[in-house]
């Protein structure tokens, strides 16, 4: 999965734009990504784990390396208050 993802700084994300839509349209994969966020989330807050997030601006696919400190039903928070719309989002390993 990462020969199409550019890696971005957690820094940089807030100066990017983030499209409507979703990236991914199967159900299946929706369900996927929301399980893998909720993991995602249970291991920043309990073991401060690092995960690699794969997501889509408006202008190319990227993925940082970062904790996660919330999710809402719209969006996953990093350190400083950085947001990802989670529908951006195509998976988090």
């Amino acid at each position: 999965m990462n020969t199409d993802f550019e890696i971005i700084e957690k820094e940089a994300i807030e100066k990017l734009h983030f499209p409507e839509g979703d990236v991914l349209n199967d159900k299946e994969e929706i369900l996927q990504r929301n399980s893998e966020l909720d993991r995602a989330l249970t291991l920043g807050n309990l073991e401060h784990s690092k995960i690699k997030i794969y997501f889509e601006d408006d202008h190319s696919k990227k993925v940082v390396e970062t904790t996660i400190w919330g999710v809402t039903d719209k969006r996953v928070i990093l350190k400083q208050g950085v947001v990802i719309p989670i529908n951006r989002i195509y998976k988090s390993l």
